[in-house]
């Protein structure tokens, strides 16, 4: 009796407490996790298509070298190289329209992971109509059907509305 107290109350606390909302709640405010919280109040860098000039540039601490870049900007720029050009650049803004244009290959992932799914289908389907599903029943064979529509007819089933409807019983033929 005593070990069956015990195990019910290792239970209760080992599981009752990963599963009880108590003990998430005090988790989600800081308790027990940290997580990276972005403070979207605060201007942020996107490289998207439909807005071209991002709200901050890319790069918002700069190296000692990216500073003198940024001081040799404000005189002419046919004095700068195009690898300066670029690297000012490459300071706003991380990628190219060329480079945000470029599609990726995650369609081919996409596409190899359905055929994949359609693969293991179609085996699973085989499988089940070679080990599983017997033969097919004798009712379905023409034989039969044809037997069963004649003695539906002769029998006169729904005259009214259903296909004894579309029955000649005089010329014994479909009309």
């Amino acid at each position: 009796m005593l070990a069956s107290r015990a195990a019910v109350y290792g239970l209760r606390c080992a599981l009752w407490r990963g599963l009880s909302t108590g003990q998430r709640t005090l988790a989600a405010h800081g308790k027990g996790l940290t997580a990276d919280v972005t403070d979207c109040s605060q201007p942020q860098y996107n490289s998207r298509l439909d807005t071209p000039l991002p709200d901050v540039p890319f790069v918002r601490s700069p190296s000692p070298e990216q500073r003198k870049l940024k001081e040799k900007e404000k005189g002419p720029w046919t004095n700068l190289s195009m690898e300066e050009k670029l690297a000012l650049y490459r300071m706003t803004h991380e990628l190219t329209y060329a480079e945000m244009r470029k599609g990726s290959d995650e369609w081919k992932t996409v596409l190899g992971g359905v055929f994949f799914f359609l693969g293991f289908t179609g085996l699973l389907v085989w499988w089940q109509r070679v080990y599983v599903m017997g033969d097919v029943p004798h009712t379905l064979s023409d034989e039969w059907v044809e037997k069963q529509t004649k003695r539906m007819l002769d029998m006169r089933i729904n005259p009214v509305q259903g296909f004894a409807t579309h029955w000649d019983y005089e010329r014994k033929q479909w009309k």
